[in-house]
């Protein structure tokens, strides 16, 4: 598994963050094969044991996007293993996974984030500046959290109004800073030079320790100033990614072009917010024509 994990991180250029995903999934398999059927090695296993495997897991209520996620990783495995001659053929082919249940982006209404920034108490110190940069940055260019917690100083082209973020696979995009950005972002950075602890990392953001920023900081804050505008419980940098996405959807954005900004390798990653401006649609229709 070890050489898996590591073909996962070098040849697939997986972000720690999957790769993390994968050696949970695995583990907690071959922690099952133990426990059930006093297995160690999960070469072994074939189709009904891992059936059995997946009929626990939806024992356990687990959302059936996380029991999908779990067989892929294991599909992923006994592929790599056959490719390495190690098994003759890939049990997991014959699995049938559990039906997705539809969900919907979430996302905040258009003149939510503006009344957030507006109304949000944004302290005039270097810990304020950062925080209304993040959320900025989240809605204002739909990045990722992992991208927002990975970008450096150099990054920032000012010149162009542009910054560079790493993407899924390490690809790298160039994203367009809107003048709140842009004027945010002047702010923070000359508050951050003034700050004595931090010059020498080449980071944007950092800790008061001079350390890379944490996703639980990043969550934190969001949560923090979106439960001011927003009474949903899924107040996450990922609903201001998707509202970024959806923003531009309802105002006649190309879908092409949301697909790049948002760095989806395909469309129909993106496709997903089109249901949400039908829905638009649809609220609006029931409740403007008269024979709705």
């Amino acid at each position: 598994m070890e050489l898996f994990f590591k073909y996962l991180q070098y040849e697939k250029r997986f972000s720690p963050h999957t790769v993390t995903s994968y050696q949970t999934d695995l583990y907690q398999f071959q922690e099952y094969l133990k426990e059930t059927y006093e297995l160690t090695d999960i070469s072994k296993a074939d189709h009904a044991i891992i059936r059995s495997w997946v009929v626990a897991l939806v024992q356990k209520d687990l959302d059936s996007r996380t029991v999908h996620r779990k067989i892929a990783s294991l599909r992923s495995y006994f592929k790599f293993l056959l490719n390495r001659g190690e098994v003759e053929q890939n049990p997991t082919l014959r699995i049938k996974a559990p039906k997705l249940a539809k969900k919907l982006p979430a996302f905040i209404p258009e003149d939510a984030f503006t009344q957030l920034l507006d109304q949000g108490d944004f302290s005039d110190d270097l810990k304020g500046h950062t925080e209304r940069l993040i959320l900025e940055l989240l809605y204002g260019t739909g990045m990722r959290l992992s991208e927002l917690i990975g970008l450096k100083v150099n990054d920032v082209n000012h010149l162009e109004g542009t910054i560079k973020v790493l993407g899924k696979g390490n690809k790298e995009r160039i994203l367009p800073l809107n003048s709140s950005i842009k004027e945010a972002l002047g702010r923070f950075l000359e508050m951050r030079r003034a700050h004595s602890t931090d010059n020498n990392s080449t980071h944007l953001f950092v800790t008061d320790k001079g350390l890379p920023l944490y996703p639980k900081y990043v969550y934190r804050v969001v949560k923090k100033y979106m439960s001011t505008v927003s009474t949903s419980s899924k107040n996450s940098p990922h609903v201001l990614r998707h509202s970024f996405a959806t923003h531009l959807l309802n105002r006649g954005a190309d879908l092409g072009a949301i697909k790049d900004l948002l760095g989806h390798s395909s469309l129909a990653a993106t496709q997903v917010y089109t249901h949400n401006s039908i829905e638009q649609l649809k609220a609006v229709f029931e409740k403007a024509h008269p024979k709705a």
